[in-house]
């Protein structure tokens, strides 16, 4: 209790700074592999794509983020461990932040996509297995939530392969594909904008303390849905194309009518992934903020302070900015051959994914969302479509991480035991 009631303004101080150098990393490897579907695809150059993951990621890390928070702050470690000795729960969480925060910059300087969800996790529960108690660990939680690791990758996998397949029968096989993308592109676009509107509505207008009712929101976020259809019809409708041209050059126009709706899918995953992805930086923030502001006092709810969520928020923006265009290389070219088309399969059903993750509380990784998506859109081709050298790889840069986090965690958590001299 001396060393909370002694050092508070100097220990959320460094969960301030840690937790903004965590949200950088999430911004360099997480948010880098959410828009390299839109880069790889040429949708959009790497510039827009930051200008509209700067907006779209902080919209979802401020309204919707608070939902997944509470998971990643009460959910994994058991808080009764930590009520006579709430400093230990303080260099904990300040040191999965700073673990967390280095394995992400690592493996974003290498351009591996790995978890930001898995890093913060096997930070959290190596510091408590060996720094508190094994007992510590609700282990059934963990278990959980490596379930949710393996079920959604499927899940997205699955979603895209059905968007894809979609498309390339009411679309591509068909005699006249140009015209019959004009027809049936804006209905996508209509579904994209109920999934973002949807989240927004359910999860991030209480934030801002309005709440509305969910048949209120369902028939809110069909109306938006009805906008985006005839606002894609209108933007689809101003393309010029010559109709006279060869069948390829229909394949080029109808990719070029799919790029448009790039646009708005690339805007529904920044969103997704800001309201899921910064619970992963802002939960630990949130966890020593309450701890240290109720004077050691560790209970079971805990009030976001205002500026946690802003932190987080800008925090990855700023690490897209700055570090991202590893990553983007590695996801949007190396796993298999994007087009605009395939681009915009993946990123609706790694945003569907995430967003119903997001809304069920379940810290899941989106990482894993989207390479289970591009996966699920290269599988529709054939497995020859897929680079299977870039897969493993990816594969085993995941495995490597939890244990990574989990072994830097420890150490920092000693290091900054010593330096208060717990």
């Amino acid at each position: 209790m001396d060393i909370i009631s002694t050092y508070g303004m100097i220990l959320i101080a460094m969960a301030a700074i840690f937790g903004f150098f965590m949200a950088w990393g999430i911004g360099a490897n997480d948010v880098a592999n959410a828009m390299g579907t839109s880069v790889g695809s040429k949708a959009l150059t790497i510039k827009q794509a930051i200008i509209i993951a700067a907006i779209f990621e902080f919209a979802g890390a401020y309204l919707a983020g608070g939902e997944v928070t509470a998971t990643i702050r009460k959910g994994i470690i058991d808080s009764a461990y930590f009520i006579d000795s709430p400093d230990l729960l303080v260099f904990g969480m300040i040191a999965s932040l700073l673990a967390a925060g280095f394995w992400l910059l690592i493996a974003s300087y290498l351009g591996w996509p790995v978890s930001t969800t898995h890093s913060i996790v096997g930070a959290i529960v190596g510091f408590a297995a060996v720094g508190v108690s094994v007992e510590s660990v609700a282990w059934s939680k963990v278990i959980g939530i490596v379930g949710s690791w393996i079920v959604t990758p499927a899940i997205s996998g699955f979603f895209a392969y059905l968007i894809f397949m979609s498309a390339q029968k009411l679309i591509f096989d068909q005699a006249d594909p140009l015209k019959k993308a004009k027809r049936y592109v804006p209905f996508y676009m209509a579904l994209a904008g109920f999934v973002l509107s949807l989240v927004t509505i359910q999860k991030g207008l209480k934030h801002v303390g309005l709440n509305l009712a969910t048949n209120d929101g369902i028939l809110l976020a069909v109306g938006i849905a009805i906008v985006v259809f005839f606002i894609g019809k209108f933007a689809i409708s101003r393309l010029k194309f010559n109709e006279e041209a060869n069948r390829q050059m229909h394949y080029a126009n109808v990719e070029k009518v799919f790029a448009v709706l790039m646009v708005v899918t690339a805007c529904c995953m920044a969103f997704a992934h800001g309201s899921n992805d910064v619970a992963n930086a802002i939960g630990p923030v949130a966890a020593i903020v309450s701890v240290v502001s109720s004077g050691g006092e560790i209970g079971s709810k805990a009030q976001l302070a205002w500026w946690i969520l802003p932190l987080g928020g800008v925090g990855i923006v700023a690490g897209l900015a700055i570090f991202g265009k590893r990553v983007i290389a590695t996801i949007g070219k190396g796993i298999t051959h994007l087009t605009p088309s395939r681009g915009f399969a993946a990123e609706l059903a790694a945003a569907a994914t995430v967003v119903l993750a997001s809304g069920t509380g379940l810290p899941i990784s989106t990482t894993q969302t989207l390479v289970g998506a591009v996966l699920g859109v290269g599988m529709a081709r054939g497995i020859a479509a897929l680079n299977l050298g870039v897969v493993r790889n990816i594969v085993v840069s995941w495995v490597v991480t939890l244990p990574a986090g989990a072994i830097m965690s420890i150490i920092f958590f000693y290091i900054i035991k010593a330096a208060f001299g717990a």
